[in-house]
């Protein structure tokens, strides 16, 4: 992905990354919990008694009788033919949602202890070098090309967070379009998988993983999520084409919306909000939705070069299009149509996040505003570029990205729109 370090609107699937920018991109097996673990135990303290050394998170989905027993794989659900993609993603985020609420029961002794590490230096540096790959690769943040990034724009232990998820998703990425994407195999990534079960219960292989073990101790980020980027993987790894819209759904789903739902929790909601917690995922997830096919729309002729067509097919074929037409790479009315059409559709899921963008915290607010203006100009940079995107990538200026930043903070200001919407149904 062009890694903008926003990461509740950012999605996996974009530029390479140098092979020794990031470590440990293919699992390894090993015996026990590698150093790392070692030094992130979690103490057991004051009150703790029997507690599991697993993270919060984890021993908290154990106490809790409902979410985790029906929390299952969006892998999974997909199987049934009864709904579409959108109903079963929407599963997850009804669990999310469940997840949080659960959380906010918690009392704040369990959150202090539960909370607590033993070794801050070590945590330090894990969460600087997360910082430090986030800074290199921020290419697409409002700070294209400086040393910073985004997450400056956050609260610095929100940044960190957001550090060791985005590193994460960036290796994940990785795995199947970086340098040793020839050497993975679905085997590969179910190590994958099994070094990011470790990694949520208190086991992590480096000092990467430790940083997001440390995170998903602090705040309600549920596994399931990370499972369903690395299905998205899979199908990177065995698909390069989609039949229709309800495929591309999932699959952006998969690489993209799993990223907001990660994101959320670390953003948090704003406690002025009046809309339900899952309104606000949902919302987040339709960011998620919406910049990824701005990705796909941006990038058909980079992706067409590695063989593959993010586009449904059915609607190719009903606007009179094929792939060879796609692999001629020619700008006819008949594509300018098709790509109206594909517009339009992105356009809505961003209409739909921008409804819950203000009900976030208050300090997160400013930089999911600057992300979803930015993702906006590249479809309107696509129009600009009279619908090519075979031979012309659509680009928005490091100027104009700065402009942006006011118009981003206004909207930020204005605080939740479920709040203003209620202030005005009592004074009517």
């Amino acid at each position: 992905m062009a890694a903008s370090v926003l990461l509740w609107v950012v999605c996996p699937k974009e530029n390479a990354v140098s092979s020794s920018a990031l470590l440990g991109l293919i699992p390894r097996t090993r015996a026990g919990g590698g150093v790392a673990s070692q030094l992130v135990t979690r103490p057991r303290g004051p009150g703790a008694g029997a507690r599991s050394q697993r993270p919060r998170i984890a021993s908290s989905m154990n106490s809790n009788s409902g979410v985790s027993a029906v929390y299952s794989s969006t892998a999974a659900v997909a199987a049934s033919p009864a709904r579409s993609s959108e109903e079963k993603v929407y599963e997850v985020v009804l669990k999310q949602a469940a997840l949080v609420k659960e959380l906010q029961r918690r009392s704040a002794e369990e959150e202090a202890v539960a909370g607590t590490l033993s070794n801050w230096d070590f945590l330090n540096d894990a969460y600087d070098r997360c910082g430090k790959v986030c800074a290199e690769y921020a290419k697409t943040s409002v700070y294209e090309g400086d040393s910073d990034d985004g997450t400056l724009l956050m609260t610095p232990e929100r940044r960190r967070a957001v550090w060791a998820i985005y590193v994460w998703c960036r290796r994940t990425d990785e795995l199947v379009d970086g340098p040793v994407a020839t050497h993975i195999t679905p085997e590969a990534l179910d190590g994958w998988e099994r070094r990011l079960n470790d990694l949520f219960e208190g086991r992590p292989y480096d000092m990467f993983d430790a940083a997001l073990s440390d995170t998903v101790t602090k705040y309600p980020v549920d596994i399931q999520p990370f499972k369903d980027m690395i299905e998205g993987m899979r199908m990177d790894l065995k698909r390069s084409r989609y039949q229709n819209f309800d495929e591309l759904y999932l699959y952006s789903y998969y690489v993209a919306g799993t990223v907001s739902l990660m994101s959320v929790p670390v953003m948090g909601i704003s406690t002025e909000s009046k809309a339900s917690t899952e309104s606000v995922y949902n919302a987040a997830l339709a960011l998620g939705i919406a910049n990824q096919l701005t990705n796909i729309l941006r990038d058909v002729g980079e992706d067409v070069r590695r063989g593959r067509i993010y586009l449904p097919q059915d609607e190719l074929r009903q606007a009179g299009l094929s792939d060879e037409d796609i692999f001629k790479g020619k700008v006819t009315e008949k594509w300018r149509s098709f790509m109206k059409g594909q517009i339009k559709r992105a356009r809505m899921f961003f209409d739909q996040a921008e409804k819950g963008v203000g009900e976030l915290n208050g300090e997160s607010r400013w930089p999911v505003w600057a992300s979803l203006i930015l993702y906006n100009q590249i479809v309107d940079a696509i129009e600009a570029n009279d619908y090519n995107n075979f031979t012309k990538r659509a680009y928005v200026g490091k100027a104009k990205k700065f402009a942006s930043l006011p118009l981003a903070y206004g909207r930020a200001l204005m605080g939740p729109l479920s709040k203003r919407a209620a202030g005005s149904a009592r004074t009517c």
